[in-house]
């Protein structure tokens, strides 16, 4: 089902299309806690661990690869806000051809470097053969990642949030079946949780594909989509390149603070792996109101309303802002508790855990900012802003890992996400004000030239 955002009332726009979004990234991140759960409780803290080690890898190569087609998707929505439905397709043809030799380069260089990847790391030598079996399933599977992100993100590009919901759910339950049969049953240990997650995504690979060939039209690329408009496949990879690289960006802070915690031990590691699956609940509606702005700006920039950019924005943080304060304060005051569902009486795990929530819950209303402002720009067609996030992102994730480890040790590292947001959401929120005041300058300056226009034009003067 489409959306066209650029009527009605946005509020209202806005909260529907968020719903299947929170709801599938919702979802989604409690499958990856029962996932890891699973883990934990069949095969021990050194094979949690061995995952969680993993972890920052798999953002590091499949982050890009989703950064990549998320900021195809933006040049999408913007035409079909604009109800350019021929360069929708166009758009959507040059995004498939990109991303499967984007996915291919990336698939090859992962496979193989990937143990080298974990060494460098100083992955401890005990989960070190588990955590590179693990990375080379998860990055041989990389296309059926990429596949879903691409699909799903042009549905949303055009306003249906549902039906990529609808698979993400099919998908999450078809892989939690596949884990405890793999693991459980079969005794496929951590290779047996990459492959379930494998077949579960090309699972929502073919899911997509069936519905748009028979539902979405606009979406159905003939030969002539084929025939590129070189500008808007310049828009795309500028885009997109620069989704991916802050993906990546971000994500090499994180290797930062996995190396710093590999040198702590296999327990911190699975206790910092442990609170970030807890918190990463709390991300996924946040990152859902993100995903929502991109949408709703894109339309509504396409249709070239401003009032409608700005009166949405500042709705969408309202709520955000709020929810995030609410979960914040439960990640204090629940974090201990949730923590021992993953090794039921790992007592050290529990506390180091705590401290993790503790910190990031007390900040967690900066993290909602920067998601609602991030996506906004991007919707508008911003690039090098995000772009200069993601590297302030990097500093502060590096600060915390490689110097406020050495003095404070596991609670210095749990400090690198909330300093990341709080470096991340400065320039952009500067950039965002900037952004808007520019608009109505501009917006300004053409309806004075209308104005003279049709002043001279009564005046019998030519213009």
């Amino acid at each position: 089902m489409k959306t066209d955002m650029t009527v009605g009332s946005p509020i209202r726009h806005i909260v529907v299309f968020m719903i299947p979004l929170l709801v599938g990234n919702t979802f989604q991140q409690l499958y990856n806690m029962v996932d890891t759960v699973i883990v934990g409780r069949y095969l021990g803290v050194d094979s949690l661990a061995a995952v969680g080690s993993a972890g920052s890898l798999i953002f590091l190569i499949n982050g890009f690869a989703i950064g990549l087609t998320a900021g195809f998707s933006i040049i999408i929505s913007q035409h079909y806000g604009a109800a350019a439905y021929e360069s929708v397709k166009r758009d959507f043809a040059a995004a498939i051809v990109m991303g499967m030799i984007g996915v291919a380069v990336l698939t090859v260089i992962s496979v193989c470097f990937s143990r080298q990847m974990l060494v460098l790391m100083q992955t401890p030598a005990g989960i070190l053969s588990e955590a590179d079996q693990y990375l080379k399933l998860i990055y041989g599977g990389m296309a059926a990642t990429m596949l879903f992100n691409l699909l799903s993100n042009a549905l949303r590009a055009i306003g249906d949030s549902r039906m990529p919901l609808i698979f993400l759910v099919v998908s999450c339950v078809a892989n939690i079946i596949l884990d405890i049969l793999f693991i459980s049953a079969f005794g496929m240990g951590v290779t047996g949780a990459a492959l379930a997650t494998v077949l579960a995504q090309l699972l929502s690979v073919v899911c997509c594909v069936f519905y748009i060939a028979k539902h979405v039209e606009v979406l159905h690329p003939v030969q002539e989509s084929f025939h590129f408009d070189w500008g808007d496949v310049r828009k795309q990879i500028k885009m997109g390149g620069s989704m991916g690289f802050q993906s990546s960006i971000i994500s090499i802070g994180s290797i930062l603070v996995q190396t710093s915690l590999n040198r702590l031990g296999a327990i911190y590691v699975a206790s910092y792996t442990a609170a970030s699956k807890i918190e990463s609940i709390v991300h996924m509606p946040l990152i859902s109101f993100g995903l929502t702005m991109a949408t709703y700006v894109g339309q509504n920039y396409g249709a070239n309303d401003l009032d409608r950019i700005r009166k949405g924005v500042r709705q969408c943080l309202i709520l955000s802002v709020v929810f995030s304060l609410v979960t914040g304060v439960a990640l204090i005051l629940f974090g201990y508790h949730l923590a021992g569902i993953f090794v039921p009486g790992e007592t050290k795990m529990m506390e180091n855990a705590q401290i993790f929530l503790n910190i990031s819950g007390g900040l967690l209303f900066v993290l909602a900012i920067l998601y609602v402002i991030r996506y906004s720009l991007q919707g508008l067609g911003q690039s090098m802003i995000p772009t200069v996030a993601g590297i302030m992102e990097l500093i502060m994730r590096a600060t915390a890992a490689l110097a406020m480890s050495k003095v404070w040790g596991f609670t210095g590292i749990c400090w690198a996400n909330p300093l990341a947001w709080i470096g991340a959401c400065i320039p952009l929120c500067i950039a965002y004000v900037v952004t808007i005041k520019k608009m109505i300058y501009l917006q300004q300056g053409l309806r004075e030239n209308r104005c003279m226009f049709y002043k001279n034009e009564r005046g019998g003067e030519a213009t």
